[in-house]
Parts: C-alpha cells; structure tokens; sequence
C-alpha cells in the first residue's frame, strides 16, 4: 500500500515534504499536484521507476516524457534552446504550457521520444511541487496522470488513492484540481507548433 500525505495547498509542512523527497531519493514512484491535474513523478536516474510508470499509463516509446523544473536554471543542462525559444518560454511561465524541446545528452536515451529525441519541459506555479524540487534539487520525471481509457488527468487524490494504492509509493493530496491539460508547444523548429490545446494561452504562440 503506498503512503498517503495529505499536504496544505499554500503552506505546504516542511516535515512532509522531507518524506515525500525521501520516497523519490529511494527510487520510488509518486503521485503529486500540479497546475492541472495530478502526476506521476520520479527521479531521473531511477529506471524502474520510469518503467512502472510506463506501466500504470500503457505508454510507449514515442511518449514525450516531461521534465517538471522549478525554474529555466536548468534548460540549457537537458535541451537545446536558441536566444528566441528562451525569451518565448521565459515570458511565458510559470504557466499551463509544456515546451516540446531538443533534448541534450544529459538527458537519458530513455525519457526522450525515440525516434526525435526530444522531451518535455514544464515550468510549474503549484505550491506543493516547488516545495518538492526545492527540497529535491533538481527536476521531476513526470507525466500526467491520464489512465488509459480516460480523456483528462486525475483531479480526486481520494480515487487516485482506491485506484493506484497498490501501483505507486506515495499519493500526495493537494486537494481536487482542474482537469484541463496543459497546452503543449513543440519549440523544436523556428516557428512554435501546437501540438495540444489546452488550458494555455495560445496568442503568444501565434
């Protein structure tokens, strides 16, 4: 059975999200809030973690992982970004947008789309993610909680909790989201592309 923390939305305790990180820095496999709808995360070095995920979400190889980070800190370490790609996703996050990117050779073979070799990278402004990257120190492997069959990310962490108690480590509930998803922007080629329209604005883009 995994753990269950039931975590303040705007305060998240210090002392849970110390345990939350001590779940993912032994490999495990974690459900958690983000700006829309809930995810699966886990470190990127953990290989059965990855494949457990794969598991849960029926994916394959052409999937584009995402990298959750707090901040651009990090973009030039996992993608490949040009002086113009930048200034479009700084001005746009934190915000509902996954960037699709060229991935670096920082990022493992495994989380990237197989035959394009890129991943995504997502800026978030929930709460209780920061604090988690905070703590943690670097970015989440992280898809979102979409089970096959479904249209839309899981929103209830109580039916997370009766569905993928036995699946995963550790259910953080941060309360019932939305379940629009976000909009994903491939910045692979010079003009953005949408690939996904969701609940990011799409002018800046246009």
């Amino acid at each position: 059975m995994s753990q269950y923390f039931r975590i303040h939305v705007e305060n998240p305790q210090l002392r849970l999200i110390k345990l939350c990180v001590d779940v993912l820095q032994k490999g495990g496999v974690i459900v958690y809030p983000t700006d829309s709808g809930y995810a699966l995360g886990c470190r990127l070095e953990e290989k059965n973690a990855m494949g457990r995920i794969c598991r849960i979400r029926q994916l394959d190889s052409s999937h584009n992982f995402t990298l959750v980070c707090r901040d651009l800190s990090v973009l030039a370490t996992y993608a490949q970004v040009d002086n113009r790609a930048f200034r479009l996703i700084k001005n746009n996050i934190p915000g509902n947008y996954t960037f699709i990117l060229v991935a670096t050779k920082e990022v493992p073979r495994r989380l990237m789309n197989d035959k394009r070799k890129t991943i995504g990278l997502r800026v978030l402004s929930n709460p209780i993610a920061l604090a988690l990257m905070d703590k943690l120190q670097e970015p989440l492997m992280s898809t979102t909680l979409m089970l096959p069959g479904n249209d839309f990310a899981e929103s209830d962490p109580e039916k997370i909790k009766e569905t993928l108690s036995k699946q995963v480590d550790l259910i953080i509930d941060g309360g019932v989201l939305g379940q629009q998803p976000t909009t994903v922007i491939d910045m692979t080629e010079s003009i953005p592309t949408v690939i996904r329209e969701g609940s990011g604005d799409l002018s800046p883009f246009s």
